[in-house]
């Protein structure tokens, strides 16, 4: 989850400073960039149990090591370092210690790729002699809610307080779960609105093909992705499939009446954060939080309240696609690879388009609700999702191919796209891979999971 924004201290003067402030974020096609964000469990290589913050071993000690040895700077909380910043990237902490990296936008996957490797080594260089490892999977697979710690950051303290009495999972999708997300640009107000479509109508499919968060306190939990299905029941208020966004008329106006209605959690103001959770930002607009008596927000708050909305798709001043589960180092390659095969070409977004323009909201619903069991195996239409898969893989292949993005030895993005087409062909996702496994060589434990597939 996010830093505090860098966004200006502006004080907003009414909604149309909102619409122009997304509408900002509007570039040329040759200044898109990519923004690959993914997090990470650690673990103790002795007893697979998360690292606290405090210790020896334990996190503020990776974050320490990896400034002193890589040139990262602290950013702190208070005295206490919460994450690390270098060149246009950052290092944060989710709230029970996952590592994310928040990658800097770049030109091609290539340039993705080498940062996520260079990262990772990077990671697995000071973390060795702490004793610990990582692991990309959607869900912790073994420690209950309880047995996860607690990083000290303002924001994660209101948060917790206030996540469990809007569902009953908040607390799970804070302390358990790890995603990767890639975000993208976006040249016109009907360009955004496009891509978002496209974007929310294919998101299940992402999560389909990504599926790998079968196993909860060490033991098959009946879904393939868990982490997609503890979004159903963390807060109505901030998730979902946003149907407003298939209406006429949408575009950033309406996205700006829909975060003003997403229940404040903060604001953070003189370096510590003022719970404001349920509290709505409209008021705050007027002056009227009895917590900031007269305040009126700036656009630094007002960008902070953007990063607490976490529908399947996000606007901010580029549009975020979040309905993947963590996983290994090529599917971290993949998941930009898909998206921007789909988005970044216009034959594609065209084509991808033209696959779901049709679909209903019942349609788009039941392509949500039901991937996070059955995956790839969901009856669609006559078919499966394994069908729409094979369809928007091919498509997103053919827009990196036309792309023509090559690196030094000739090979184009296409081939980052290969890891997908392997799960789409042989409708098994990594979840019903590491279920055979689970069910024959390791016996019935999960622990295996943590030395087999650990960075």
């Amino acid at each position: 989850m996010s830093i505090p924004s860098a966004a200006p201290d502006t004080v907003i003067a009414d909604e149309r400073a909102l619409v122009e402030y997304l509408a900002s974020g509007e570039k040329p096609r040759a200044d898109w960039r990519i923004g690959t964000e993914h997090e990470k469990f650690g673990f103790h290589l002795d007893d697979l149990r998360p690292p606290p913050y405090a210790g020896a071993r334990g996190i503020r000690a990776l974050l320490e090591g990896l400034a002193a040895r890589h040139g990262w700077q602290i950013v702190r909380e208070g005295e206490l370092p919460v994450a690390l910043a270098r060149g246009g990237a950052s290092i944060t902490l989710e709230p029970a210690g996952q590592l994310e990296l928040s990658g800097a936008p770049l030109a091609d996957i290539h340039q993705t790729c080498c940062e996520v490797d260079r990262h990772l080594e990077e990671v697995r260089g000071v973390a060795d002699p702490l004793g610990m490892g990582f692991l990309g999977m959607g869900f912790q697979p073994k420690w209950r809610r309880e047995d996860m710690p607690w990083m000290p950051k303002g924001r994660y303290a209101i948060m917790r307080r206030y996540m469990p009495t809007r569902g009953g999972l908040g607390l799970d999708m804070m302390t358990r779960t790890c995603t990767v997300q890639v975000n993208l640009d976006y040249a016109s107000e009907a360009d955004m609105v496009k891509k978002f479509r496209v974007g929310l109508a294919l998101q299940p499919i992402a999560t389909a093909l990504f599926a790998d968060s079968p196993f909860t306190e060490g033991k098959p939990n009946g879904f393939l992705s868990y982490r997609s299905h503890v979004w159903t029941d963390t807060d109505p208020d901030r998730t979902g499939m946003l149907d407003f966004v298939f209406e006429d008329g949408f575009g950033y106006e309406r996205y700006v009446d829909y975060i003003l209605d997403v229940p404040m959690y903060f604001s953070y103001r003189d370096g510590r954060y003022v719970d404001l959770a349920g509290r709505s930002f409209r008021s705050f607009m007027a002056g009227r939080l009895d917590e900031l008596p007269g305040v009126r927000p700036t656009l630094r708050d007002f960008a902070d309240h953007l990063t607490t909305a976490f529908p399947e798709v996000r606007l901010k001043q580029y549009l975020e696609m979040r309905g993947a589960d963590g996983g290994p180092w090529n599917r971290l390659c993949a998941l930009p690879a898909f998206w921007v095969g789909l988005l970044y070409d216009d034959a594609a977004l065209d084509a991808a388009w033209d696959l779901v323009k049709d679909f209903s909201i019942a349609e788009r619903h039941a392509l949500r609700d039901g991937v996070p069991r059955r995956a790839l195996q969901l009856p669609f239409r006559g078919a499966s999702v394994r069908e729409l898969a094979l369809q928007a893989l091919k498509i997103a292949q053919a827009g990196l191919v036309r792309r023509a993005r090559r690196n030094a030895g000739g090979a184009d993005e296409a081939q980052f796209i290969e890891p997908l087409l392997e799960f789409a062909l042989a409708n098994q996702t990594p979840a019903e891979r590491k279920l055979e496994l689970f069910h024959g060589e390791w016996g019935g434990s999960v622990d295996p999971v943590f030395r087999q597939f650990a960075y």
